[in-house]
């Protein structure tokens, strides 16, 4: 067997991805700026390629557009597989043949339907933020098919969009890999560096850019750092409904305008947000048959102290209109906004959210944000009010509902306490 050796020393970080993603068929990375990914997954494709087994091989490095493939890994393949015996680089079709019939195609992800019908062994989607979302399962994911090839997935973070996507469902599948590199923690950058790259950039862009941020591009967003923290810590993954725990609901009720729910259970001091529904147009008996669809074990039933408000056609306020549908709210304390805001921040880090069935809510939390004053350069107190609002509203609703019961729990003790009597008789 002839022995070839590449021009590259990984870093210590690129050896151990390198490392992880060959036990995995599937992989995202989310890298900071700098990383050295290209590098990276160019010499990962390589190395695949020259140790495989299968009759012809073909790989493929993807990127955004063709041009940029050439611009930025063009250079690096033939830089790395420049010493190999026999290795062929085409020009025209950003291609190089290996000596065992291995190929490695450098191509764009502008034009998917001009790659249906190749077939590939491995493959690594770079920038997959700047990517159609229809490329991977529509075009890749069937050329790999065959010879049940494997993809990786990187880039940097641009939002919620299909990488983010893609993140989360590698996050929650112990089949994949998922590895987020920030620029704070890998050590690549040194620390004048990255000064000098806060000082010349916004912090959003900052935190996006070397800091792997998804809600970064949110500004303004109110709960944005809280639901990043949780997305890190692994507190949005799969929380499954616990038959021998009451489930509490909390509700923004609109009138003419959408209704959201969240679905919570009090595990000891954690709080597990199992569900969440939203609709648009309904009236309460809709959301008494939803409640019931269920088949929960429910607790109290939260809604805000508007739900006393009596309507002008019945007489009848929306509390009374549930009781008669069998639905018994407990009106939850009004507070400002901003004191509810506050509540909910301080409530996140006690929070496990199921990622399938809180998906939306957790979308609209991530999005409800502040606007931004271009005259006084600030961002506005209150936030906008938009198809996110509805989520946030509950889940203000629920974060002052539970403080609310917290501190009734808290007299209820210290008064118990000072009426015991230990020498009673």
């Amino acid at each position: 067997m002839t022995h070839i050796e590449i021009p590259y020393e990984p870093r210590e970080l690129q050896l151990k991805l390198h490392d992880e993603m060959s036990l995995k068929r599937w992989g995202v990375v989310v890298c900071h700026r700098r990383f050295g990914k290209t590098v990276w997954a160019i010499n990962h494709v390589l190395r695949d390629a020259l140790m495989s087994g299968k009759e012809n091989p073909r790989y493929a490095y993807m990127a955004p557009t063709y041009r940029q493939a050439k611009n930025v890994a063009w250079d690096y393949i033939k830089q790395f597989a420049g010493k190999i015996p026999n290795v062929r680089f085409h020009e025209t079709e950003l291609r190089c043949d290996l000596p065992n019939g291995a190929r490695i195609s450098l191509l764009g992800a502008e034009n998917p339907d001009s790659l249906r019908g190749i077939y590939l062994d491995g493959c690594v989607m770079d920038e997959v933020a700047d990517m159609p979302e229809n490329v991977f399962p529509e075009v890749l994911r069937p050329a790999l098919s065959d010879r049940k090839g494997w993809c990786v997935f990187v880039g940097t973070p641009k939002g919620h969009n299909a990488f983010f996507d893609k993140y989360e469902e590698a996050a929650s599948n112990p089949d994949w890999l998922a590895a987020v590199y920030k620029a704070s923690e890998t050590g690549l950058l040194d620390d004048e560096e990255l000064s000098a790259a806060k000082s010349m950039m916004t912090h959003d862009q900052y935190q996006q850019e070397f800091e792997c941020s998804w809600n970064a591009n949110v500004p303004g967003a109110v709960y944005g750092k809280e639901m990043e923290v949780a997305q890190l810590d692994g507190r949005i993954s799969n929380v499954p409904y616990d038959p021998s725990v009451r489930v509490d609901t909390w509700w923004d009720l609109g009138v003419g305008d959408s209704t959201a729910i969240w679905f919570t259970q009090s595990v000891g001091r954690a709080i597990h947000v199992i569900d969440f529904y939203e609709a648009r147009g309904e009236g309460l008996p809709h959301y008494c048959k939803i409640l019931t669809s269920k088949n929960y074990l429910y607790g109290d039933h939260n809604a805000p102290h508007d739900i006393e408000v009596r309507e002008l056609g019945s007489g009848k306020s929306r509390r009374e209109v549930a009781w008669d549908l069998g639905l018994n709210f407990r009106v939850v304390p009004k507070l400002p906004i901003e004191d509810g805001i506050h509540a909910g921040q301080m409530l996140i880090p006690r929070l496990w959210f199921d990622r399938e069935k809180c998906g939306h809510g957790l979308e609209c939390l991530r999005q409800y944000h502040r606007a931004y004053n271009e005259r006084t350069r600030s961002f506005r107190s209150s936030p906008v009010h938009d198809w996110s609002s509805h989520a946030a509203d509950a889940f203000r609703y629920l974060a002052v509902g539970l403080r609310e019961s917290r501190d009734r729990m808290a007299v209820s003790q210290k008064m118990a306490v000072m009426d015991y009597d230990p020498f009673a008789a």
